[in-house]
């Protein structure tokens, strides 16, 4: 009787570890397909982790797989930016060079590196002396509205320079506008003091006789950097002595009046540059900044004027490289 009343527990206890043993997926819902993988995983999961219970022995933390090709080097530009790199993208918002001051697809061409090298650090020794004291003091006493009546009336006087070289580039329609720029800023703003031409709409453009080689074809063209004018190519060192004659304030017999406004033109000039001061004294190499910086904006204006009117760009604010009517030197017309 004992054993006829066992029998039935028996059988109960068997069914019910049957149940619990069953696989997961049959539990789940008919409509939800469960990945055999996923699920042969967690039951082996749940195996270890009893047969590690079961011997008090902790189980072993499951190590993150490393991908099969861990072993393999980055690519070279997968490689993070430098300092100097990321100041360049900052300023002038194109593609920064690589770590060794290349730009893309364009090698710097810099044969005269040592040399421009000593002639930067000179030019940065007369800066720091001379010109960045000026133009602080100058933006500290002269106002605002003042200084940008000094910087309308020197962009005014480049206006034969610009005509000049955009009729020698084969561009009469834009030296009509420049034309017509410089007679209403000359007349209605009061000598180029005030710049109505730019409420009216018409294109500033700022050309020079190094941007009509380029566009002639003279494209590729060794840096180089002259004592006091700064950054240059051997082109644009050739386009100095083609602007040279049609320089207005060159043409001033009177030294004191030649030499002075000279003067005030470049004081204006360092001054519309303070603000990048820092960025350049934070940079990991400040000669490579400034090289690459200039070369890609001054490519930047050559391939600028070979584009159809409509499909030009604007030119940048500034006024770069110095013009020559900036610097004071022996006026030869005389």
């Amino acid at each position: 009787m004992n054993v006829i009343r066992t029998l039935p527990l028996l059988v109960l206890a068997l069914a019910l570890t049957a149940c619990a043993g069953k696989p997961a997926r049959d539990s789940a819902p008919a409509s939800v397909a469960v990945d055999s993988s996923a699920a042969a995983t967690t039951t082996d999961t749940a195996v270890a982790a009893t047969d590690s219970a079961s011997t008090d022995v902790p189980a072993p933390v499951a190590e993150v797989a490393a991908p099969t090709d861990a072993g393999t080097p980055p690519a070279s530009g997968d490689a993070a930016p430098t300092n100097a790199e990321d100041d360049f993208a900052a300023l002038y918002g194109g593609p920064a060079p690589t770590a060794d001051g290349v730009e893309p697809e364009r090698a710097i061409y810099d044969p005269w590196e040592p040399f421009n090298r000593r002639v930067h650090s000179f030019n940065n020794v007369v800066d720091r002396a001379i010109a960045r004291p000026l133009a602080t003091a100058y933006t500290h006493v002269v106002p605002r509205f003042a200084r940008t009546g000094v910087s309308n009336f020197f962009n005014n006087l480049r206006a034969p320079v610009t005509i000049t070289n955009q009729l020698l580039q084969g561009r009469p329609d834009d030296a009509w506008d420049s034309l017509g720029r410089f007679l209403m800023n000359s007349t209605l703003g009061i000598g180029g003091l005030f710049d109505p031409a730019s409420k009216a709409l018409v294109p500033s453009r700022k050309e020079d006789f190094g941007q009509t080689l380029g566009a002639w074809g003279w494209r590729r063209s060794r840096y180089v950097e002259l004592p006091f004018f700064g950054p240059r190519t051997v082109r644009d060192v050739f386009g100095l002595a083609g602007d040279m004659p049609l320089s207005p304030i060159r043409t001033i017999e009177e030294d004191k009046v030649r030499i002075g406004l000279q003067g005030l033109q470049l004081v204006d000039m360092r001054s519309q540059l303070l603000a990048i001061d820092d960025m350049r004294a934070n940079a990991v190499d400040e000669y490579t900044l400034v090289r690459d910086a200039w070369l890609q904006r001054r490519n930047y204006q050559i391939e600028n004027d070979l584009r159809g009117k409509h499909a030009r760009g604007k030119d940048a604010d500034d006024t770069a490289p110095i013009p020559v009517d900036a610097m004071p030197m022996p006026n030869w017309g005389n």
